[in-house]
């Protein structure tokens, strides 16, 4: 099990970008646009830096929905290798049969 904290931060994060998200999305539009002068896209760029670092998307991690690990995971089931092999072993995954020759 990871530690509380590193949990807790993560999922603030994940807060964080989905709050900012639209904001950060419209001033990435305007700095992006070649149609606007540069001033006007040179502030766009000022006030996505002025935003929270940690609302941008790619400071989350990808950690296990059950033990928070956050190495060795599967981004389809949000598990990682451990939990997921447990799991599929107690036949809890739909599909899934842990190979046995």
């Amino acid at each position: 099990m990871a530690k509380t904290s590193s949990i807790e931060r993560n999922n603030k994060r994940v807060r964080l970008a989905a709050r900012y998200a639209p904001k950060r999305a419209a001033l990435k539009a305007q700095a992006n646009d070649k149609n606007l002068s540069p001033e006007e896209r040179f502030n766009a760029r000022l006030k996505l830096a002025k935003l929270p670092r940690n609302s941008a998307p790619n400071r989350q991690r990808l950690r296990c929905s059950l033990s928070g690990r956050s190495r060795g995971n599967y981004r389809k089931f949000k598990l990682s290798r451990l939990a997921l092999r447990e799991l599929a072993s107690k036949g809890q995954i739909p599909g899934m049969v842990k190979s046995s020759w």
